[in-house]
């Protein structure tokens, strides 16, 4: 009968157990980000004698290359060099990778004019901004944007091999406007690294944050059950590096969203005149309320830009520790 109830006791257990502090690092900052694509991404076709791809037409936009002629390539640069091995064939066997399934294909080059090509408009790296949301200090594990980063022309999340967070600072902003997202503007620091990107999700991006954390404040993760209809305040850099607190009133609360759980307007007259509402660049922005960080800016609300929806934030830890 013990050894029944000891069983019994062991599978009632949860089967996750999330290690994420109740204090966390809060974020703010502005950031650099440069993913590495995991293969070399096709993001679109260019015309060969008045035909878009013209190689292969079963290549589509968003499929990646992973080997050619069964060589593994990572960049393009290792693309381009095993493509060249081949111009004399005409031809070259490609593996790609569409919906986690390899498939294999020949790819046709064309000679135009003594050049060689293939078509296909590629690349292996992804670069923009966001912000940092938190840090834990236990584990250094960091969280910023609160959602993916989609290449832009295929629309699909990029498959992540490797990537950095570095220094970058806010030189302008595009205002938002009813039906357009503005944008932050910024000047990148590639040799200034504050840490490393190794998870892409739609909950944001993870990574080991390895730069100097002495001037960041710890601050309490608040629950679900903690958040409130009404006021509240993000932080997030408009110009240079300085972060700033801004107003915003929480409208709504959805406990059941996968990634919009938090709809909130900005108030924040100061913010309203020099961004127009939520910009690219702002998603990652830590949301507080009553002293803690409830959650995290993802999305602008294009329609009405001066509204945004936001993440939990205790939904961005639990896939951080994952």
């Amino acid at each position: 009968m013990k050894k029944l109830i000891l069983f019994l006791s062991i599978i009632l257990m949860p089967l996750n157990v999330f290690a994420y502090s109740d204090y966390i690092y809060r974020g703010g900052n502005t950031l650099g980000i440069e993913i590495n694509c995991d293969g070399v991404l096709i993001v679109g076709f260019y015309q060969i004698d008045g035909e878009y791809n013209k190689g292969n037409p079963k290549l589509k936009v968003g499929d990646y290359i992973k080997k050619v002629n069964d060589i593994e390539v990572t960049s393009l640069s290792e693309l381009t060099n095993e493509i060249e091995k081949y111009t004399h064939d005409g031809k070259v066997e490609i593996t790609y990778k569409r919906d986690n399934k390899e498939a294999t294909t020949t790819l046709e080059l064309v000679n135009d004019d003594g050049v060689y090509k293939t078509g296909l408009y590629v690349k292996d790296s992804i670069t923009g901004i966001g912000t940092l949301t938190y840090i834990d200090p236990g584990t250094k594990i960091y969280g910023a944007l609160g959602h993916e980063v989609i290449e832009g022309n295929s629309s699909k999340i990029v498959e992540i091999k490797s990537g950095n967070i570095f220094r970058n600072m806010i030189t302008s902003i595009d205002k938002s406007t009813f039906g357009h997202a503005g944008s932050k503007n910024a000047k990148y620091y590639y040799d200034t690294i504050y840490g490393n990107v190794y998870k892409n999700t739609n909950h944001g991006i993870f990574g080991e944050y390895t730069y100097d954390i002495n001037n960041l404040e710890l601050v309490k993760v608040g629950k679900p059950d903690e958040v409130n209809i009404g006021k509240a305040y993000i932080h997030t850099v408009i110009e240079n590096e300085e972060v700033e607190e801004f107003e915003i009133e929480i409208s709504k609360i959805n406990d059941t969203s996968e990634t919009k759980n938090i709809t909130f307007e900005i108030t924040d007259k100061e913010l309203l005149k020099k961004t127009g509402g939520v910009v690219q660049g702002m998603s990652g922005s830590p949301i507080m309320q009553n002293g803690m960080i409830i959650g995290v800016v993802t999305h602008v609300i294009v329609d009405n830009p001066s509204t945004g929806y936001g993440l939990f934030i205790t939904k961005m830890l639990e896939e951080g520790e994952q």
